[in-house]
């Protein structure tokens, strides 16, 4: 057999030290901006932000740290944390972004996992540092980023960021690396068990931000001014520190001070275009404007993932706003960029309900994952809109395995996300639940997801959650949990009857609780877990009537052979 013909290309590294160094050269004057834990407004531009890289890398080999060794990072979005993403993986060794607000046994046990040399820490986590420092004896150094003024007072001896990069010329050459080298590490929020890393490439890391670039992704742009509200110790900031310089975006970043007023003002000040970040924080942002009588003049774009975007919010900010919302899915395992709902051109023609309907979705694949459903048996099931499986996905910027484990969760090759999904016939997933969440009644399954989204769409109802409670009957129920706007009053019955023509009636919740709050997990997502356990004692008022005439059963298939 006649061998393929090699192609006579220039093989060159896909090292993410060149979108730094492209950005510096082609957007040298493009500004970062960055609201500082000091209080004020930091600026400087992507040929800065290089040239104190540099400066960063020549301090940590300085401090004999060897390529492939971990430096973990407990920061907010500002331009230090921006600079250690390039310093640290470009001369080989890997960037270990930290969750703060995981608990302290949670992150001592990742940083020790991880086993990183460093840490670099913003002064807000000074106190977080003297409890973890004691129970990390491997880290052979913290480093605050700050100068010498600005050091807080710890037990823990710390070293000034500015002070090391001081001591630094700027002129490092990036080294040419093995783009299949390690550059990346990021830990599950561990809401089962303890966290998982995740340890990506130069190579994946690069490819997934090009595809996070496109038009039909997050469509990041050199004339974008880009707020990411999403966190950069969440999962690279689902890739916009990558894809920023690729672009050249401007980038501003909001530093800890992430409430609707605070958000506001910058994106204002700084004329944002495009955000991004999980509902949860859009929340308080859209609480405030309503408030305050806001108005955006700017903003055009924004990507809201890690959780599903209420359709209530999404019109809120499309139709009151004129804002577009990109609704997106992925996962720390995916680095995390999975599909975005966006319309071809067929789709775009269609009539106004038709296209909201798809776009209050998760949406299509982008190119570098492929995805597909399966049932139980393991078959895939087809992409209908009805069938509801376990999506599996595969790709470039996918793991293999996890950090330091030697299994791996693949099934035939592909990644089992955990997820429950349907994949309608125009290629839009949707996510129905989590595997663990999903309410199995009467061998039946009801997706909590869409039942939350139209408690939220109520007017009164500013957050809800729904859960299983077990039921004598049908093994399980749908209950919600429910927290009211301020000042805003509704009851159980007013609730369930705004359900009616909206789902099947055996979809119906069978209860309301009313909260003050809801439990979040560290990265913003509803923590059913703690709900759960909460409400595990709750009797369903259907629970005490089960007979053979339960009304449930009046609009189930009667071929199905669920709910008798």
């Amino acid at each position: 057999m006649t061998p393929p013909l090699s192609g006579q290309m220039m093989d060159v590294p896909l090292n993410l030290s060149s979108l730094l160094a492209h950005a510096a050269r082609h957007h040298g004057d493009t500004e970062i901006v960055s609201r500082r834990i000091e209080g004020d407004i930091h600026r400087y531009t992507y040929k800065d932000c290089e040239r104190r890289a540099k400066q960063l890398a020549e301090a940590l080999i300085a401090l004999r740290v060897a390529p492939g060794e971990r430096v973990g990072t407990l920061a907010w979005n500002g331009y230090r944390h921006l600079e250690a993403y390039f310093g640290v993986t470009g001369f080989g060794a890997v960037c270990h972004t930290i969750n703060p607000r995981l608990f302290p046994e949670q992150i001592a046990f990742i940083v020790n996992h991880a086993d990183d040399r460093y840490v670099l820490f913003d002064t807000t986590f000074a106190a977080l540092v003297d409890a973890l420092a004691p129970q990390c004896p491997n880290v052979l150094g913290w480093i605050a980023l700050a100068d010498d003024g600005h050091l807080p007072d710890m037990r823990t001896p710390v070293l000034s960021y500015e002070t090391l990069l001081g001591a630094q010329r700027g002129e490092f050459d990036w080294p040419v690396l093995d783009e299949r080298s390690a550059s990346n590490l990021c830990y599950t929020s561990g809401t089962t068990g303890h966290p998982k890393g995740a340890l990506y490439t130069h190579r994946s890391q690069v490819l997934h931000a090009y595809a996070a670039s496109l038009p039909d992704s997050m469509a990041l742009s050199a004339r974008d001014s880009v707020l990411p509200v999403v966190p950069m110790f969440h999962v690279n900031a689902w890739g916009i520190p990558h894809a920023a310089p690729l672009t050249g975006a401007k980038l501003v970043f909001p530093g800890k001070d992430l409430d609707g007023r605070s958000l506001y003002e910058l994106m204002e000040a700084e004329r944002v275009t495009y955000s991004a970040g999980v509902p949860t924080v859009w929340l308080g942002l859209l609480a405030y404007m309503r408030d305050a009588g806001a108005r955006f003049s700017s903003l055009q774009r924004t990507v809201i993932g890690g959780s599903a975007c209420p359709p209530a919010m999404q019109r809120t900010f499309e139709d009151e706003y004129g804002v577009q919302v990109i609704h997106a899915w992925g996962m720390t395992e995916m680095s995390p960029l999975g599909t975005l709902a966006k319309l071809n051109w067929e789709q775009s023609q269609r009539p106004p309900d038709a296209r909201r309907a798809l776009l209050e979705k998760q949406g299509r694949a982008i190119c570098g994952v492929d995805m597909k459903i399966v049932g139980d048996d393991g078959r895939d099931l087809p992409w209908d809109g009805v069938a509801f499986g376990d999506l599996h996905v595969r790709g470039p910027w996918v793991i293999d395995r996890y950090f330091r484990q030697d299994g791996t969760p693949l099934v035939d090759g592909w990644f089992p996300t955990g997820d429950v999904a349907t994949i309608d016939p125009d290629g839009f997933l949707h996510i129905t639940d989590r595997s663990k969440d999903v309410i199995k009644s009467g061998g039946e399954w009801i997706s909590s997801i869409d039942l939350e989204n139209i408690a939220v769409a109520h007017p009164a109802v500013a957050e809800a959650a729904c859960i299983a409670c077990a039921h004598p009957r049908w093994t399980e129920r749908p209950l919600i949990v429910v927290v009211l706007r301020p000042g805003a009053t509704l009851t159980r019955e007013e609730l369930l009857a705004f359900y009616e023509g909206k789902v099947v009636k055996w979809w119906m919740p069978d209860d309301v609780a009313f909260v003050d709050a809801l439990p979040h997990t560290a990265t913003g997502k509803l923590q059913k877990l703690k709900l759960r356990e909460q409400f595990r004692h709750h009797v369903l008022p259907t629970a005490l009537d089960a007979g053979p005439d339960c009304p449930l059963t009046a609009d189930v298939p009667r071929d199905s052979g669920a709910h008798g």
